[in-house]
């Protein structure tokens, strides 16, 4: 039994200004529980328990600090289907798909906790006699990690592992509509021995909280998982005190499809359901699907007959492939998308409306005839719609897939090593999968060109985003 309240200074408390917010279930539009639901005044005692923890915690050794982060890993193993359960029942994924974020978030404590211990700065030869240069790195201070309702898991964990393990202390406010999946975390933390302080999960005003770390200067950074609308916002807003930010922002994923793409039929199929996964609510879900003219009727028939075998239901149902989307808000938003590019000329092959009864379900949708003047070509879709766009020349497609703000990732389908190898290097992307549905893992660099952000998560470069190097010169040593 977890009691779901904020983590402030290592106590479990409610908010300070009584408030609670109602979290619904997407699947069902029950209300699952209240929470606390605080305001400035909860960020504020979030901040003065990180930077009175951070003295003594940056000064734990590397292997100290990743005993901690092992103990949070093995916890969560311990836990696995009861944590899912809670992400299931709040953000409405598949039970599958939670559970497997959750089996993902040892692997970025782990990794984590062993650059820590790697961390090893550069020794730099001196063109002058009597003199020595050294590079090592040290902890910002305070970090605030903001993150979206999608990846309640993930968002957290690549951001929080890193910024925990290399000494920093954290102030993390999750979204209000998936925030238990933080405070889990949190939970498994402090059973790990995590000191008072160290780790603070605060849920509330979102607005009032992230101006309260974007005004304090004991915030040395910010880590930003949502739209580039907001990202903009926070880029305005750290310049009044400098601050730091890592944004991982919106995409608009491209997926160019060759003919010689080996199994055709497997490919269409992957990419339905990679297109579905999470209700396709994932920043690098593949988005916008260019299809060469000598396999699109092939690629489209078959990508339709999977879109229609989806079963639509609550993630706790095993029978589920796909779940509710986040709110009514976001339902809307998909639905008037896909409405307007049909308005303008998208020829609608399947799905396209919403699902009987309650819950924010929306059916698979496959468009075709899109052009690039379309709403569902320009904008982040986040939702289960796949529109499908024929190509001939590899140079047109590949200046179509550029021919957005958006820089994310990119994902490529053929058996030819040229091919890959000039359409991967002329997209504008941070990702690209190469007959690779998957471009993420806690050990290679995820992040975006563009308006997709600011930084990277994961793999050394992650780590390095929560580091200063201080270059020390030693002079008179002849």
């Amino acid at each position: 039994m977890i009691d779901f309240k904020q983590l402030i200074n290592g106590k479990w408390v409610d908010a300070t200004n009584g408030g609670t917010w109602d979290l619904v279930n997407p699947a069902n539009e029950e209300v699952i529980e209240q929470l606390p639901f605080g305001n400035r005044d909860d960020a504020t005692l979030a901040i003065d328990a990180a930077q009175d923890a951070f003295h003594e915690w940056s000064h734990l050794t590397a292997y100290d600090r990743s005993r901690i982060l092992e103990g949070a890993a093995r916890f969560i193993e311990a836990n696995l289907d009861e944590f899912a359960r809670v992400t299931t029942e709040e953000s409405g994924k598949p039970f599958s798909q939670a559970r497997a974020e959750w089996m993902g978030a040892p692997n970025q404590l782990r990794w984590s906790a062993g650059e820590a211990e790697r961390l090893y700065g550069r020794w730099i030869p001196s063109r002058t006699p009597g003199r020595r240069i050294d590079v090592i790195y040290q902890p910002l201070g305070v970090v605030g990690v903001i993150t979206a309702w999608n990846f309640p898991v993930y968002n957290q964990m690549r951001a929080v592992a890193a910024a925990i393990a290399v000494g920093n202390t954290v102030i993390s406010r999750p979204s209000e509509f998936t925030p238990r999946s933080a405070i889990l975390i949190g939970h498994a933390f402090t059973e790990a021995g995590l000191p008072a302080g160290v780790l603070n999960v605060i849920n509330g005003d979102p607005e009032g909280m992230g101006q309260v770390m974007l005004d304090d200067k004991r915030v040395k950074k910010i880590q930003f998982t949502g739209s580039t609308r907001v990202g903009r916002l926070l880029m305005d807003g750290a310049s009044r005190t400098v601050t730091r930010l890592s944004l991982e922002l919106g995409g608009n994923a491209p997926v160019l499809i060759f003919p010689d793409a080996q199994d055709l039929a497997r490919v269409a199929k992957n990419a339905m359901v990679t297109k579905v996964r999470n209700n396709g609510q994932v920043c690098i879900s593949p988005q916008r699907f260019y299809v060469h003219g000598d396999v699109l009727d092939e690629f489209t028939e078959t990508a339709v007959g999977v879109a229609q075998s989806q079963v639509l239901g609550n993630g706790l149902d095993p029978a589920s492939t796909v779940g509710p989307l986040i709110n009514a808000r976001q339902r809307d938003r998909v639905e008037q998308i896909v409405s307007a590019s049909v308005d303008q000329g998208a020829r609608l092959l399947t799905g396209g409306g919403r699902a009987d009864g309650p819950g924010y379900f929306y059916q698979p949708t496959v468009l075709a005839d899109v052009t690039p003047e379309t709403p569902i070509h320009n904008e982040e879709i986040f939702g289960p719609v796949m529109p499908v766009i024929p190509f001939d020349d590899v140079d047109e497609a590949i200046a179509r897939a550029n021919s957005t703000d958006y820089g994310l990732a990119a994902y490529v389908f053929t058996r030819d090593l040229a091919t890959a190898l000039k359409v991967s290097e002329e997209l504008e992307f941070g990702m690209i999968g190469i007959n690779d549905w998957a471009p993420s893992t806690p050990e290679a660099p995820f992040g975006g060109f563009k308006q997709s952000g600011l930084g990277r998560e994961s793999g050394s470069e992650g780590v390095l985003e929560y580091v200063e190097p201080k270059t020390r010169y030693f002079g008179g040593l002849s």
